[in-house]
């Protein structure tokens, strides 16, 4: 038998963390996945999602060949074909669109399934670039909150959280930390070790609330009121710091009164936090240094996302939290490690041409209604839009035309993947060479490949170089390998904390810290990146884009404004969140992990229930005009009456009726952006009928 090898490796998906992983690898197998204990700030720790990967990688639903439909769209049914038989038939079907409808007829979807650099966005941007197709807006995460945070601060950089142990009150604000972020709780913990206060602001009580010295409840779509009245209790007590304000802030006197309008009695009628509750959090957050806020990413999710998240970010700005150590607050550091964008995705390739861009959260409008031209084929990778995507019910339908030619590149046989014309084989993160950054940490690591790629699976990269040369596309920038992309992206002279890192560094596979001090105080030469180069708390670029330029809280679309409850045929606010063991719908085929979660549930307060005469344990149909879910009812305490919470994206076939949530959630775009609103959307519930419960459901 040949000897265990151990080979460094990150995490690639759409979490913060960035870990670093060891894969154990014996007889070119890999047999146990673990954390790197020499990661300076994951240190050896893992989720239960992570550590599972190689049930992931082995897993019977692996796409290890290129393959073609046989059967209906939607049932999964394809027989083997070869490399250059599926290139060609791609080639030949694009070639008939772009003929018959123009390249625009052609759309691409991907997210971010697997984060290195070159696997997110380079080879497949210069393809589509350079055909010409329609562009997508990947808005589904985080676009709103980050603008919002933009408009105050000017930057997606924040506070390190290698210092946030320093910290001595904390906020976690629309985040369970332990679940999305678990490293962050990590320095939280050593926080309250050190005597800090910590803080858990969120919609309902999730694994991260026990570990909060106090646990705030606010109403689904109301956290900017709650961050103004917090800054009016500061302001009206005399507690902002105003040396600070003075020197690094514009705008205070026009904030101050919008404050006035924002006492703390209104902002417990709109938010449902009580007034003494709103006083503490004012008075201690501006009297304990260094203070922290995390902002997550579940509050940007609302009509009025992008706002609360630019409403939080005055705090800091207030009280002068950015003059300490560990002080501050974070939404994103993805700035930190900013990227040659331009030279890795070649936007010049376009070559002048306007094309029309799609806002992925759109999908299933774009696939059922746009005519001009007509969505006629779409190429799919690190996403899967037949979960994630807003409106299930109008996307599965686009999904099963018969005139849209549809690719998929998967690892494993999704929900979407069971509707690909072509189905092709993609690699795993252990398969491939990438470069990887986190926006939440400060380091770049470097990952070769753990084992030889399974079957005949193939990198975007190669993917997408192979079918530009199908193509025709005689650019010299498709004969670039992943080596050399790294190295464009790495020169980047527009950003300074790329400065002195070498891919020779990065090729020894250790984890290396951008060029940033440490410890590290942030923004603490008082330059923001906003055009005046301080804190906006009046911000003229948000008056031009057509925006309120101050702090503001304004009602939801569906949900009410805070202050009256909905009116309408749906009364319950149907908020969605990640779940443990799932990351939103990947991991979410691995037997392990669905062992974890059990079922798909719904969490109701018991006078909601009482009320349309739900028991605990019993099947539900959660719905609106727009489609139905069936779960099954947990009666808690741990959401407040008038908001039922389900968590997390199960695949169809272990959905009863193959319904997820976002069969209920809508394709309304937020404030800022173009970001979802999945978490603004009203549903009643009521028991199912015999009729209404499939067979089999739990």
């Amino acid at each position: 038998m040949i000897e265990l090898q151990v080979r460094r490796s990150v995490c690639p998906h759409d979490c913060p963390d960035a870990c670093g992983m060891l894969a154990y690898v014996q007889d070119g197998r890999i047999v146990r996945v673990s954390g790197d204990p020499d990661h300076p700030v994951t240190r050896g720790a893992i989720c239960g999602k992570a550590a599972r990967y190689a049930e992931r990688v082995y897993s019977p639903d692996r796409v290890l060949f290129p393959q073609r439909r046989i059967g209906p769209k939607g049932d999964g049914q394809f027989e083997r074909i070869s490399w250059d038989a599926a290139l060609d038939l791609i080639a030949e079907r694009f070639r008939t669109i772009v003929r018959e409808h123009g390249a625009q007829a052609i759309l691409p979807y991907s997210f971010a399934g697997t984060m290195g650099i070159t696997s997110i966005a380079s080879m497949d941007r210069r393809f589509f670039y350079r055909l010409g197709s329609s562009q997508l807006a990947r808005t589904v995460c985080s676009i709103a909150g980050n603008i919002g945070y933009d408009y105050t601060i000017g930057g997606k950089r924040g506070t390190d959280p290698e210092t946030t142990n320093r910290a001595r009150y904390i906020i976690a604000w629309g985040s369970n930390l332990v679940s999305v972020n678990m490293h962050q709780m990590s320095y939280i913990r050593e926080a309250q070790r050190n005597g800090a206060t910590f803080v858990h602001i969120d919609i309902h009580r999730n694994r991260t609330t026990p570990f909060a010295d106090r646990f705030v409840q606010v109403r689904p779509g109301t956290d900017a009121a709650l961050a103004l009245g917090m800054m009016h209790v500061i302001v009206r007590d005399g507690l902002h710091d105003r040396e600070y304000v003075a020197t690094n802030t514009i705008g205070f006197e026009k904030l101050a009164i919008r404050l006035a309008e924002y006492p703390p009695d209104r902002v417990e009628r709109i938010t449902g936090v009580p007034v003494d509750v709103i006083e503490t959090l004012g008075r201690e957050y501006a009297t304990t240094r260094p203070a922290f806020i995390r902002i997550g990413n579940g509050l940007q999710h609302h009509d009025n996302g992008g706002m609360a998240v630019r409403t939080i970010a005055c705090l800091p700005g207030l009280v002068g939290a950015w003059r300490d150590v560990g002080g501050g607050a974070m939404k994103s550091n993805g700035g930190y490690a900013a990227m040659n964008d331009a030279a890795l995705t070649r936007p010049d390739l376009l070559a002048g041409r306007k094309v029309r861009t799609i806002n992925m959260n759109q999908l299933g409008q774009a696939l059922t209604e746009l005519d001009d031209p007509p969505v006629k084929a779409m190429v799919v990778y690190n996403s899967n839009p037949a979960i994630i995507a807003p409106d299930q019910t109008r996307v599965l339908a686009g999904l099963a035309r018969e005139d849209l030619f549809t690719v998929v590149h998967e690892q494993v046989l999704t929900d979407t993947a069971r509707y690909a014309d072509v189905l092709l084989p993609a690699t795993t993160h252990f398969e491939q060479a990438d470069l990887y950054s986190s926006y939440w940490h400060l380091y770049l690591q470097q990952a070769e490949p753990a084992i030889e790629a399974l079957g005949e699976a193939k990198p975007n990269v190669e993917l997408f170089a192979l079918l530009a040369k199908r193509m025709g596309f005689e650019d010299t920038c498709f004969d670039d390998d992943v080596d050399t992309m790294i190295g464009q992206a790495l020169n980047n002279p527009a950003n300074p904390f790329l400065a002195g890192i070498t891919q020779d560094q990065l090729k020894e596979g250790n984890p290396v810290r951008l060029n940033v001090e440490q410890p590290h105080p942030a923004y603490a030469d008082g330059h923001f990146q906003t055009p005046s180069g301080k804190i906006e708390f009046y911000s003229d670029q948000m008056s031009a884009a057509g925006h309120d330029p101050l702090p503001a809280h304004s009602p939801l679309t569906e949900g009410g404004d805070g202050e009256h409850p909905p009116e309408g045929p749906y009364p319950l606010i149907f908020v969605t969140p990640p779940n443990h063991f799932f990351l939103n719908s990947t991991y979410a085929n691995m037997p392990s992990n669905i062992r974890s979660e059990a079922q798909p549930r719904l969490e109701i307060h018991p006078t909601d229930a009482v009320q349309r005469g739900v028991a605990d344990g019993a099947m539900v149909r959660v719905f609106n005009d727009r489609g139905t879910v069936l779960l099954t009812a947990s009666l808690t305490d741990a959401v407040r009456p008038g908001v039922v919470v389900s968590r997390g994206l199960w695949w169809g076939r272990n959905s009863p009726r193959g319904q997820g949530v976002n069969a209920t959630t809508p394709q309304r775009l937020a404030d800022m952006g173009g970001g979802a609103t999945f978490f603004s959307n009203l549903v009643e519930v009521l028991p199912c009928s015999g009729d209404d419960t499939p067979e089999g459901s739990p």
